[in-house]
């Protein structure tokens, strides 16, 4: 079964009832068009609520209403409008989280919607989503009716109560969201290797180095780094000053936004910086035939070099860019690193988010574990 085989239209055709990627404000935002601002002064404003709004975050909403736009439809039979129905909701809910039942595990997703979301790009294959995809899905709704100034029913009580049982659910079945491995400093040693002397090669050592040895960089902040922000200290080393991230969106100014780059990873960024000639401007870029270093990484290429690699040195495990942020709090548990100097690299502001990235072997470096083991002290 196929979305033009049960409504009229093609995919595109339905989903321009709702579309998603629309530049409607705020509420607040609203009220000042309404006074009579010209065009321009709209465009402007608009331009820069986007441009305010990271990358990432707007193609994930993008992709996540595109998926509610397109359930909706073929589940219920209409398109989909805002304010959504509570009911929708907890019909959203149950059709994506699975149930223990006697016959197993199973949601109230048909076949042929699931079939038909498959065949229409919308999911990669049939079955139900991870609990992270569902929780994101249903709070990128509650964003959009709070945008809207809507009544919003990811609000209402009972979904509020369904998610919070499922969550309980999955839980008490031993499904526990599944993290990235963390690239720790062995397996970063190992994709080393790899990197020759070649103009890709240098790139990749610098790339890697700078992103793990700085903290553990994310990726849009390695594909975003550049010559502006950073700086020589002494005849050596680096700072490079991180103006923009995650947990500092307003680019406010802070200690803990200048991020050392030194020994090896400085050498190896030096290396990198002179036999691509990079002066200003970008400093991780993709390389073209014939030796011409062009355009800035992207985010996804800087998750493409990981990978990479990893498939160079024949690291096995599931590894991606992320891995270099989690890989560099893991080593820092194992060698014992004070908390407090680890989230002053990271730029970590939460204990529990950063305490999150610690691995499981990070565990047994802790000295409360082995109290048997230590020698009992005499009285």
């Amino acid at each position: 079964m196929s979305i033009n085989s049960r409504y009229q239209g093609s995919p595109s055709s339905f989903l321009a009832t709702f579309t998603p990627e629309d530049q409607r404000l705020p509420s607040a935002e609203n009220q000042v068009m309404a006074v009579g601002l010209q065009a321009a002064t709209q465009e402007a404003i608009r331009e820069l609520m986007r441009e305010g709004e990271s990358g990432n975050t707007r193609t994930s909403y993008q992709s996540a209403m595109r998926y509610w736009a397109a359930w909706h439809v073929l589940r219920l039979g209409r398109p989909m409008q805002l304010p959504l129905a509570t009911a929708a909701v907890l019909q959203f809910i149950v059709d994506h989280a699975q149930r223990q039942t006697p016959n197993g595990l199973m949601s109230e997703m048909p076949d042929e919607v699931d079939e038909a979301l498959v065949l229409a790009g919308y999911k990669g294959k049939k079955g139900p989503p991870s609990h992270n995809t569902l929780v994101h899905r249903i709070a990128v709704l509650s964003k959009a009716h709070q945008v809207h100034g809507l009544v919003n029913p990811c609000q209402d009580g009972a979904v509020r109560e369904l998610m919070s049982r499922t969550r309980k659910a999955y839980a008490r079945r031993g499904e526990q969201p599944q993290k990235k491995e963390a690239l720790t400093r062995d397996v970063l040693e190992e994709l080393l290797t790899t990197c020759d002397d070649s103009l890709r090669g240098l790139r990749d050592r610098a790339l890697l180095l700078f992103a793990w040895a700085s903290g553990g960089r994310r990726r849009s902040e390695v594909a975003g780094a550049d010559m502006r922000y950073l700086r020589s200290v002494g005849p050596e080393d680096f700072i490079y000053t991180l103006v923009h991230s995650k947990t500092n969106q307003s680019g406010a100014d802070a200690p803990e936004n200048h991020k050392p780059v030194t020994g090896r990873a400085a050498q190896a960024l030096r290396d990198w910086l002179q036999a691509a000639q990079i002066n200003e401007g970008p400093i991780f870029r993709r390389i073209r035939k014939g030796g011409h270093v062009a355009e800035p990484l992207t985010p996804a290429a800087v998750r493409n070099i990981v990978k990479e690699r990893c498939a160079l040195a024949g690291v096995e495990g599931d590894f991606s860019a992320h891995s270099l942020r989690s890989g560099f709090v893991t080593e820092a548990g194992r060698q014992n690193v004070p908390l407090p100097d680890t989230m002053a690299l990271t730029g970590h502001h939460s204990v529990n988010t950063v305490m999150g990235y610690y691995r499981a072997d990070t565990a047994l470096q802790n000295r409360a574990a082995r109290l048997l083991d230590e020698p009992k002290k005499k009285s």
